[in-house]
């Protein structure tokens, strides 16, 4: 008879096509089922953590669920870092994880139940009765909600018989948040009319208005209104037409394309929450600017919007194009008016490559590799000062082609097994990592899951300057002991070779050309590839130096 692990599994197959995770004694049977008996893959990980951090890229990427599992106990507690990083990002998920006996704790048991409260994720517990349905469920809690959840069972029911499997009634999702009523349609009509009256508008999109489908509703907005449009980090290549985009916003935008975005007289924010990167800590508008906030949430995000839309973000952008269109209303000129790709526009860094202490400037091998990285890219991003190198110079075709995981909980350590779960969401996409010499080799166990699963369609940027970079940057400042800071330079291309990747020392700009004859080759004929870029400590990432001034200013 199919047991309680297998219910969970039959269950969860139907809904999620990829399982990320380690074996244990809490997990086994439900893996066994899960390989045995339905149509799910499992993709192995070598550290827990991983495996939600795969689940957690996998989403990303495809907007599709995926799941994760663990063993009770250590099991467990090792994947509690990327399970908060799931809850910070809105990033829903299923952790599949052991639990510890009905009867109580034994002497290794914690309360995995609180654990998983204190990062924000909630549990559900199988029994022998309810096992689909509490699968089903958990998975309607975060698809409803866009959290992770923990899907727990007892160490005592899994091998328990719990009869067939039942017809676990589907997920019951809510329909996009549709703006009606007199108060909805005067919120639209006067926020049209502001755009008709705008001579300098600006459209600034985040990753709700991705996940709301929309883009082709705000291209339609922008063009009507002739405004200049920019992105969130999370929303980037949104926008169909890119000729007057600005690119992200905030500490990752050129200084040229943020003094433009200051000069806007309207502002419309679609499925953003202004955080304070976006926002450049309160100075990306003029003081001038009115600013309207479109999202789904009950009010406004930041004190400096003056107007709130409620509503799914491509049904709200689609009415306010009707009501201009009742209005008359012409665009306004403003963006043919600028040459919008000159103005974001980042430094090239030197021409040789080099910085004053001899090792390579970040900017000049990111603007490099911009030329060189395959134009089908989908880049994943571990956490690091090193963040802004890719976020300035790697434009990416949408926002599903670019995430970082990490930085809403503002960890690193989590770049390996995001390659993972992008190469699976992705199999027709190269896959490109960047990361920090700390964040790497704290991640170092999945390495091996990054080659494994990404191939020949992998590629890993490893930004290697010998330091916690944004500490050095930050406390070595301020004249802290930088010993703690710095790492001893690590042979991350040797790393690569010894699990199956080929692996590059780039020294000099010339040494990225191996990328370019690597993308020439079939995908299935080439390697993994792994580029140790030795990297200066002391050229700092505009956006750092933008947070330590705003630092600085308090």
């Amino acid at each position: 008879m199919p047991t309680v692990s297998a219910h969970v599994a039959h269950t969860l197959a139907r809904h999620v096509d990829h399982v990320f995770g380690v074996m244990g004694n809490g997990n086994a049977w439900f893996l066994d089922t899960l390989m045995r008996e339905t149509s799910a893959r499992f993709t192995a990980v070598r550290h827990e953590s991983g495996g939600v951090v795969a689940a957690d890229a996998h989403f990303r990427a495809s907007n599709r669920l995926a799941a994760a599992t663990a063993t009770y106990g250590a099991g467990f507690t090792n994947a509690l870092t990327a399970l908060a990083e799931a809850r910070q990002a809105h990033v829903p998920l299923v952790l599949v994880a052991g639990d510890e006996p009905t009867s109580g704790p034994r002497p290794w048991d914690v309360d995995q139940i609180a654990l998983a409260a204190a990062v924000g994720a909630r549990t559900y517990t199988v029994g022998r009765a309810d096992a689909a349905a509490t699968t089903v469920i958990a998975i309607e809690h975060a698809l409803t909600y866009n959290v992770p959840v923990v899907l727990a069972i007892p160490y005592d029911v899994a091998a328990r018989d719990a009869g067939p499997v039942p017809p676990a009634p589907e997920p019951v999702l809510p329909g996009p948040l549709v703006p009606a009523g007199p108060f909805d349609a005067a919120a639209i009509a006067d926020l049209a009319k502001t755009l008709a009256d705008a001579e300098r508008p600006f459209l600034l999109a985040g990753r709700g208005a991705w996940l709301a489908g929309a883009g082709p509703a705000l291209g339609e907005l922008a063009a009507a209104t002739g405004a200049v449009t920019g992105t969130t980090a999370l929303g980037r290549g949104i926008f169909p037409d890119d000729r007057h985009d600005v690119g992200v916003t905030g500490g990752f935008g050129a200084e040229g394309a943020m003094a433009l975005v200051h000069e806007a007289d309207v502002a419309v924010v679609f499925g953003a929450s202004l955080n304070q990167f976006t926002m450049r800590f309160g100075e990306l508008f003029s003081p001038g600017t009115r600013v309207v906030q479109v999202d789904t949430g009950s009010a406004a995000t930041h004190r400096h919007v003056g107007g709130y839309v409620r509503g799914d973000a491509a049904l709200v952008a689609s009415a306010v194009v009707e009501e201009l269109a009742k209005l008359g209303a012409g665009p306004s000129g403003w963006r043919e008016s600028v040459d919008v790709p000159a103005l974001r526009a980042h430094d090239p860094g030197p021409a040789d490559g080099l910085a004053d202490d001899g090792r390579l400037d970040p900017r000049a091998v990111a603007h490099r590799l911009a030329g060189l990285l395959p134009a089908d890219r989908v880049v994943v991003s571990d956490g690091g000062h090193f963040i802004g190198w890719a976020n300035m110079y790697w434009p990416v075709s949408s926002p599903d082609r670019m995430m970082m995981v990490g930085t809403a909980y503002q960890s690193i350590g989590l770049g390996f097994p995001s390659v993972a779960g992008a190469a699976t969401a992705r199999p027709d996409a190269t896959v490109v990592l960047t990361t920090g010499d700390g964040g790497g080799l704290m991640a170092l166990a999945d390495l091996e899951t990054a080659v494994r699963t990404a191939g020949g369609r992998g590629v890993a940027v490893v930004w290697n300057d010998a330091a916690y970079g944004a500490e050095v940057h930050v406390y070595g400042r301020q004249g802290l002991a930088e010993e703690p800071m710095r790492i001893p330079e690590t042979d991350f291309a040797a790393l690569a070779g010894a699990v199956g990747a080929e692996g590059i020392v780039v020294r000099e700009l010339a040494d990225l050309e191996r990328l370019a004859g690597w993308s020439a080759e079939p995908a299935d004929a080439r390697r993994f590839l792994l580029l140790d870029c030795r990297v200066s400590p002391r050229v700092v990432a505009p956006y750092q130096e933008e947070i330590l001034r705003a630092s600085s200013a308090r």
